[in-house]
């Protein structure tokens, strides 16, 4: 983690194949991440779409892999058309590769938002479109939101 964090990736790789061959070992979820990273800045992208694929992440794990993921298929696709993607392009790489369930909790978001959260709130706001500071509270801390968020107006026309 420490060479991950410093940035040297070269050094990293190096490392990774100088451990011993025990499964214990090489299944264990640090060095599977740092096998990933390793594996997006060398451009083995084969190797690290195996190795987010057919692993179960922790949650805490799973944005830095979703970055892996997005960014690995976004250089695919750029060298395939020979330009930078754009934000439909990018859009359409996403729906043509999922994430897969190993690096992410199957539920979609819309606008920024979890659809469990979002139901909440659409559910909230259609008993009590005007809630005290304390129910906001109690509604930000059931959602996993902020108060901020709860509290949008924009929230509550698309919830």
């Amino acid at each position: 983690q420490v060479l991950q964090q410093a940035g040297n990736i070269e050094r990293l790789g190096r490392f990774l194949w100088s451990l011993p061959q025990c499964d214990k070992l090489q299944l264990n979820e640090s060095v599977l991440k740092a096998k990933a990273v390793v594996a997006f800045h060398r451009g083995n992208f084969k190797e690290l779409y195996r190795l987010l694929e057919h692993h179960q992440y922790a949650p805490h794990n799973h944005a830095k892999l979703q970055a892996l993921w997005l960014k690995a298929h976004y250089v695919e696709a750029e060298k395939l058309r020979g330009r930078p993607l754009g934000a439909v392009g990018k859009y359409r790489v996403r729906r043509k590769f999922p994430l897969p369930r190993t690096i992410w909790d199957g539920e979609e978001t819309s606008y920024c938002f979890k659809e469990k959260s979002r139901s909440v709130l659409r559910d909230w706001y259609t008993h009590n479109p005007y809630p005290s500071p304390r129910e906001k509270r109690e509604l930000a801390e059931a959602t996993g939101l902020t108060t901020t968020q709860v509290r949008a107006p924009t929230l509550r026309k698309n919830a």
